[in-house]
C-alpha cells in the first residue's frame, strides 16, 4: 500500500501529521509519499488550506488535525 502526505516546509500540524502517520504505518506496514504542497502549482491549489492531507489511491482519507483512530480504520479496511 502506498499512501501520499501532503505538507509544507514550517508547518507544526504537518510534522504533528506526519508523526500519527508513521504511528499507523508501523501497525499496517505502507509506505509513506511525502509531497511538499509548495513544488507544484496545482497541488499547492488544491490542498493549500487543507494541510496536512493523507491520500491513497486519489481519495482523500483525512485532513487538517490527523488522528491515529481514523487512519487506522481507513487505512486498515483498504
Amino acid at each position: 500500500m502506498d499512501v501520499q502526505f501532503y505538507s509544507r516546509s514550517h508547518c507544526e500540524l504537518c510534522a504533528e501529521g506526519l508523526r500519527t502517520l508513521k504511528l499507523v504505518q508501523e501497525e499496517l506496514g505502507f509506505s509513506i509519499d511525502i509531497i511538499d504542497i509548495e513544488q507544484d502549482e496545482a497541488i499547492h491549489e488544491k490542498y493549500m488550506l487543507m494541510i496536512p492531507v493523507v491520500e491513497k489511491d486519489g481519495a482523500v482519507i483525512q485532513y487538517g488535525n490527523l488522528d491515529y483512530v481514523t487512519l487506522m480504520e481507513q487505512l486498515a479496511s483498504e
